[in-house]
């Protein structure tokens, strides 16, 4: 089954463990994520962010997003959603999780790819979550 990134720009996978890539702003320093592109990605340079942080607040999401936009499975499931404190920024993200009671404010976490749909042709498209490091 061949695979793919919603996005690849937003995940590098070259190394080792995939990272997202962030952008810090050539003029301060500002770190911001995803990394921009078009007329301002000429102001930033690519960043790797770090691949763990820790659970900065969260919400599940219970019903199937307006689509569109959402481009998620049909056989919707709820999922959590939170925002990760890495060194570098806080980010938005999916969280892999079988059990919500189980996330707690300040829990580590860890970067991982996760599937988000599949194309008509059977490509398993993935996208970047977090999950709770074991």
């Amino acid at each position: 089954m061949s695979q793919r990134l919603v996005d690849p720009g937003l995940v590098d996978t070259s190394g080792d463990r995939p990272r997202l890539v962030g952008g810090r702003r050539l003029s301060d320093g500002k770190v911001v994520f995803p990394l921009p592109t078009g007329s301002e990605g000429g102001l930033y340079e690519p960043l790797p962010l770090s691949t763990e942080g820790t659970l900065w607040s969260f919400t599940v999401q219970r019903f199937r997003p307006k689509s569109p936009p959402y481009k998620g499975d049909e056989n919707f499931q709820p999922f959590a959603l939170g925002y990760i404190e890495l060194d570098e920024i806080i980010v938005e993200s999916r969280i892999e999780i079988d059990d919500f009671s189980r996330l707690r404010i300040g829990q580590p976490m860890t970067l991982k790819l996760a599937p988000f749909r599949k194309d008509p042709d059977g490509t398993e498209v993935l996208t970047y979550a977090f999950a709770p490091v074991a």
